[in-house]
């Protein structure tokens, strides 16, 4: 079996009323989640949205960079880059420029 993986840029906006995808920033997915940028919280809360979004387990889903920054980098295992696209933007129509 292949192995297949992804990469995404995110840029994070903690504190929000909601957790959703909501555009572009600079050539990432700018997405807003409710948890605060306290303890890890923003990123783990990252991590649950992402996997939920794209129907993937956790563990499938890394923090490679910015942990202690609003812009990340995340690694999707089991998933192309084409696939990933399709399932982040899924009820998103307006986010057709992600790579």
């Amino acid at each position: 079996m292949i192995s297949r993986t992804a990469i995404l840029r995110v840029r994070v906006v903690p504190n929000a009323k909601s957790d959703s995808v909501v555009g572009e920033h600079g050539g990432a997915v700018k997405i807003k989640l409710r948890a605060p940028a306290v303890e890890g919280k923003a990123n783990a809360a990252l991590v649950r949205f992402l996997a939920e979004q794209m129907k993937l387990p956790r563990h499938a889903i890394v923090l490679q960079r910015g942990h202690n920054s609003r812009d990340k980098l995340i690694r999707v295992d089991g998933l192309s880059q084409e696939d990933m696209r399709r399932r982040l933007l899924e009820h998103r129509d307006d986010l057709r420029a992600i790579p």
